[in-house]
């Protein structure tokens, strides 16, 4: 049985309830320039802007992206992150008991700047923060958690992943890992094949309960 050594969480649905905040401000985007294809905002959670752009802003949409990109970065300069439930009390147990935290996600740099000022303590809680300017390929690539368990010395059978996407659940179970899902994206049954477990939130997890899955 190996030993719980490393927790790699996403942020957003994650680690922050921001998902409602950003289905509004997609809804509005995906109104706008594709009015074809109503609850087109739903089909793209978990995707990163890349991978958005690229499926459904090319062509004659390209010209587009940097507009869209302008009202996101100001879209995320003033939401609110606030954490899920039950997670501080979480993170401080699991690092009580010397597992290592990190933070592994798509976003970028100017975005972690918000959540810098949104909650000021946020970088005590974790021992690195990886951000999209830290991979190569995105998820559902297990490149960036691969990379997060090298940066804090754990192999890959010493780690969880805490995921919401289907894109990021399956960047976990690509890098072998034990991935606990989230249902704040999508429900429990449609990421139950993606994740050894799946919870609504952090109340009633702890290290004793994260470390039976390994």
């Amino acid at each position: 049985m190996s030993t719980l050594k490393a927790a790699l969480f996403d942020l957003d649905g994650v680690v922050f309830d921001t998902e409602p905040q950003y289905s509004i401000f997609w809804g509005s985007q995906c109104r706008l320039y594709h009015p074809e294809r109503p609850g087109l905002e739903h089909e793209i959670k978990g995707q990163t802007l890349t991978q958005i752009y690229d499926q459904w802003f090319s062509g004659p949409l390209e010209k587009e992206q940097p507009v869209i990109t302008d009202r996101l970065n100001e879209y995320e300069s003033h939401m609110h992150y606030d954490y899920i439930e039950g997670f501080e009390q979480m993170i401080a147990d699991l690092r009580s008991h010397g597992v290592k935290t990190a933070v592994v996600t798509s976003s970028n740099l100017p975005k972690m700047q918000a959540v810098y000022r949104y909650q000021p303590e946020f970088k005590n809680l974790f021992d690195a923060i990886l951000t999209s300017e830290d991979f190569e390929r995105s998820k559902p690539d297990p490149d960036c958690y691969l990379k997060a368990a090298t940066r804090l010395g754990a192999s890959t059978d010493e780690c969880i992943v805490f995921e919401d996407s289907f894109n990021g659940l399956r960047s976990g179970r690509a890098a072998n890992m034990k991935v606990v899902g989230l249902a704040t994206t999508n429900s429990a049954e449609s990421i139950s094949e993606l994740s050894d477990i799946q919870i609504s939130d952090y109340r009633n997890m702890d290290f004793n309960q994260l470390s039976s899955l390994l």
